[in-house]
């Protein structure tokens, strides 16, 4: 027999194995990406622990990279080449309904992260694989920068949807709500969108990198009062845009006091529990407010995530947490969920 591909499958609770399948076979019009390697997000952790429901097994991974190993012979040879290191993304969009084809595939109406993809031998996103089939249009090109720190392309993607779905503006002041990898990139970007920018977590630590990464102030909410510092640093006018990247229903119901009149609050991180929050319907309506929600990226994303990875105007070095070789899985996702990381990479 001959080489096989590898590819890691969840089959139950804390329960991950590595099974082996045929390399696939390249179609005339699809691409064969031998990955380099794939960050283990949050929403893969989750799986893990049984907070995300899936129907087991399951493959999971949707921040991966590689290069290009065969092409079908309808592939476009002046856009790709064997050997380009690419990465992979906007899979799951179905590209036919009506929010697809207006351009908005982060929000497809049939999103759906249970594919059955061609070549793989279980259903998922198909990310914590050795060998993906890929359709050209899902391929992004990538240069100069490590494979581990590429893994943070998609994260960037939907970063990128997130600063621009606010509109921040010269001048603004930006409000980030937790400092883990979303909040922080929100940072990076926002401050170089030209705003004043706050941080705002409970760990210390993660607010001084913040600091380092471009931030203005710092406040720890435990120990101050978030929307009291706001309004001290606005001199009374609070942010244009408020950004709220943790996944606990109550901050979100805070993050609404340090929104300014004719300001923006960005609800960017799924929500567990997902239970309900109280805002004034009477502030929205006087404040000209707007509560905005944003998930996931799109084409236009990705080609703006892979070029500022590329050409260095983001350094997401300060993301990459730790790297283990696929052999060492069960490792890195007992690492990834202690949730002190930001992202833990596994390299095939």
């Amino acid at each position: 027999m001959g080489e096989m591909a590898r590819t890691l499958v969840f089959t139950g609770e804390k329960q991950i194995e590595i099974q082996e399948y045929p390399i696939p076979e390249v179609s005339d019009d699809m691409v064969l990406v031998k990955t380099d390697a794939c960050a283990i997000c949050t929403w893969e952790q989750r799986v893990y622990t049984g907070v995300k429901k899936v129907d087991f097994p399951f493959i999971g991974g949707h921040e991966m990279v590689g290069k290009i190993v065969k092409m079908g012979k309808n592939v476009d040879q002046r856009q790709w080449s064997v050997g380009d290191f690419v990465a992979v993304g906007v899979t799951l969009p179905c590209k036919n309904c009506y929010q697809c084809k207006s351009g908005n595939e982060q929000n497809c109406e049939h999103f759906d992260h249970s594919k059955q993809l061609e070549g793989l031998p279980e259903k998922g996103m198909g990310g914590l694989s050795s060998h993906l089939l890929v359709h050209p249009s899902n391929l992004f090109h990538l240069h100069d920068i490590t494979p581990e720190e590429a893994t943070i392309t998609e994260p960037l993607s939907c970063v990128l949807h997130s600063v621009e779905t606010a509109d921040i503006e010269f001048g603004d002041t930006v409000v980030v709500i937790g400092c883990g990898i979303m909040g922080l990139l929100h940072t990076i970007l926002a401050t170089k969108r030209g705003a004043s920018v706050i941080v705002s977590d409970t760990n210390e630590e993660r607010t001084k990198l913040g600091l380092e990464l471009g931030a203005n102030y710092a406040v720890n909410p435990a120990k101050e009062n978030l929307e009291e510092f706001v309004k001290e640093i606005t001199g009374g006018n609070m942010a244009q845009v408020v950004f709220d990247t943790t996944p606990i229903s109550k901050v979100a119901e805070d993050a609404v006091k340090a929104v300014a009149n004719n300001g923006r609050l960005v609800l960017y991180s799924s929500f567990y529990p997902d239970t309900p929050i109280s805002i004034s319907p009477d502030w929205l309506h006087k404040s000209g407010a707007k509560l905005m929600g944003t998930a996931n990226s799109n084409t236009v994303d990705f080609t703006k995530a892979t070029r500022l990875l590329s050409e260095g105007v983001v350094d997401v070095k300060p993301f990459v947490s730790e790297v283990y070789d696929l052999s060492d899985y069960q490792k890195a996702f007992e690492s990834a969920i202690k949730g002190d990381k930001f992202r833990v990479v596994l390299k095939f």
